[in-house]
């Protein structure tokens, strides 16, 4: 039967011919907002949604003309289920003597940094799915014993890496169906961290974070998806400029990334194939991987957490939907590859409700191979879209949550703190930019009002960048250089929070208008947002005195008031919007 106005999108982009055909008529539907979205959608009701097609009946006319003519029996059929494959004890035969392969290591490393094991073994069959490698770790002090995992970067090498979190001698013993491989032990010593390396960072307090070592983590972070695919003239040109911006996050994709101002080609594919021929998911590309490796190690010198997002839906390639015995395959690649690097948070994905090829049971089944794959227990989050993943599940550290209103977000931090009892990061409350789209046009002082809404209310906020760019390099997905005015009122505001409470604010009992952040008896900070007050009049408890601040968020300005304050007393504010009071107890 011809295809039809009503034909799934999804249908008819399993062949080929009529992909083209959508591509020519349909101009930007695979890269474009909805492209992900409407795949379960009648083309009928797809041609309604663009307006060149919606306003053109000859447009129409012509696009469904020329797709009847396709032959629909050359559609791929679905992919058969991968099933998986376990590695044989049998790889190596008995002649093979166990341990045999050549191993390197260095006596020494420093805490929290990648301690690397590297063994020259087997290269025959497929060693990304025929060897299976591990290597159990034991502190000789404390006896702590933990496992990692390892993985084959190619040209018969295959790689350990384990992230020391404790000085002394460690001892280590190799696992694995491969004869060679198995039985190879040997110790090193953990110094002290290098100057600087603070350590993963852990949840703190309930709703904040800390580094391994206890220094504090204040989340400031921003949005980046596909800067590593970009080639390296302008990935060094974004390294640059966040060496010189406020953030200590990225949030950034694994794979490559179709969307609006996203039509280029990545420089590198994450497996052996092409978008032309196809891809094979058993045979990881390692030189994709050790470039991503190396930007986030480059992003960890800079002091900067890599927030990687495992898997997202804007994708035209099929990295979004490769079955489930390849997303396990490719988490526990990327997981033992990645994990001893301190300064990586995993995200399991990016709008996991729009991919629409995984289910609940698939987003806790990858989770627990995350679980099983990270002996260093890094954070772990899924962002959402349109439906809340539910925060109470024991695998969450902490809720990663895009904006649910057009508006409101950051001023729901303290109800969402309450209904999960964990850490709340909005990493997506929209963007400061100029572009068609309600969550890329912000002014930057929205953008600033929502960062102080969330910090008040006891969480973190996130930034982004989308001013138009003729060569369409919008810092929100590309990276290269930051435009706007909100980066530096931000940085005012982490400098703020620095010198706030070390285990962190949460929202206090104040007057209905206002939020209130801080530490009962000792801290308070007050934010007014649109409003733009001549005087306020507060209301404490007696027995208390305050040192009082009357801060421009905005102009970047504290204008301590003299004295001491203590009970109800006035103070006058000077009639703006975005000022900001900072109570501190004598």
């Amino acid at each position: 039967m011809p295809y039809s106005p009503d034909s799934l999108l999804g249908d008819v982009l399993r062949n080929r011919q009529a992909a083209a055909v959508v591509r020519k008529h349909l101009s930007g539907i695979v890269n474009a907002p909805l492209g992900v979205q409407l795949r379960h959608v009648s083309l009928g009701q797809v041609v309604g949604f663009l307006d060149d097609t919606r306003a053109d009946p000859e447009a129409r006319e012509a696009f469904f003309a020329e797709l009847a003519a396709v032959d629909e029996t050359l559609a791929e059929p679905p992919r058969p289920a991968e099933t998986t494959t376990v590695p044989s004890d049998s790889y190596e035969g008995p002649e093979v003597p166990l341990g045999s392969a050549r191993a390197d290591w260095p006596s020494s490393a420093t805490r929290w940094h990648p301690f690397e094991l590297e063994l020259h073994g087997p290269a025959h069959g497929n060693p990304f799915t025929d060897v299976e490698l591990s290597a159990r770790f034991t502190h000789a002090e404390t006896g702590r014993t933990l496992t990692a995992h390892g993985f084959y970067d190619g040209d018969g090498v295959h790689r350990l890496r384990f992230m020391p979190g404790e000085e002394g001698a460690w001892s280590f013993v190799t696992a694995s169906n491969a004869r060679s491989l198995t039985g190879i032990g040997g110790t090193f010593a953990c110094l002290p961290a290098a100057p600087g390396e603070h350590g993963p960072v852990r949840v703190h307090n309930t709703f904040h974070f800390r580094h391994a070592d206890g220094t504090r983590h204040l989340p400031i972070g921003t949005t980046a998806y596909a800067w590593t695919h970009q080639g390296d003239e302008l990935e060094e040109r974004t390294l640059r400029t966040l060496a010189e911006a406020p953030f200590n996050k990225v949030r950034m994709c694994v794979f490559p990334k179709a969307y609006l101002f996203n039509a280029n080609e990545p420089p590198l594919y994450p497996f052996a194939g092409s978008p032309e021929d196809g891809w094979d998911f058993r045979h990881p590309d390692p030189a994709y991987f050790a470039h991503l490796e190396e930007r986030i190690r480059r992003l960890g010198e800079l002091g900067i957490q890599a927030d990687l997002i495992l898997f997202h839906p804007y994708d035209r390639w099929g990295f979004s939907d490769m079955g489930a015995v390849a997303d396990d395959r490719y988490l526990r690649y990327v997981v033992a590859r990645l994990a001893a690097l301190p300064n990586v948070w995993w995200s399991l994905a990016n709008e996991y409700d729009l991919l629409w090829a995984k289910t609940e049971k698939d987003w806790h089944r990858m989770a627990a191979v995350i679980a099983d794959t990270d002996p260093h227990g890094h954070l772990l989050g899924i962002h959402n879209c349109m439906s809340f993943w539910d925060n109470n599940a024991d695998w969450v550290t902490h809720a990663s949550l895009q904006r649910v209103d057009v508006y409101r977000t950051a001023e729901n931090t303290d109800a969402w703190r309450a209904e999960w009892n964990k850490p709340v990061v909005i990493d997506e409350c929209g963007y400061e930019g100029d572009i068609d789209q309600g969550w890329g046009d912000l002014p930057p002082q929205e953008l600033v009002r929502r960062f102080w809404e969330g910090a008040v209310r006891g969480g973190y906020v996130g930034h982004g960048e989308t001013y138009l760019a003729d060569d369409e390099v919008l810092w929100w997905s590309k990276g290269g250089t930051l435009k706007g005015e909100s980066p530096a009122r931000i940085a005012f505001l982490r400098r703020i929070l620095e010198d706030s409470p070390q285990d962190g604010i949460g929202p206090l009992p104040g007057d209905w208008d206002v939020p209130v952040g801080g530490v009962d008896d000792s801290y308070r900070l007050v934010y007014f947002g649109f409003g733009q007050p001549r005087y306020r009049t507060f209301a404490l408890r007696p027995g208390v005195r305050w040192r009082v601040d009357v801060i421009d968020t905005w102009a970047m300005t504290v204008t301590a008031l003299p004295g001491t304050y203590e009970g109800v007393f006035r103070i006058g504010l000077p009639g703006r919007q975005f000022i900001a009071v900072r109570l501190r107890a004598v």
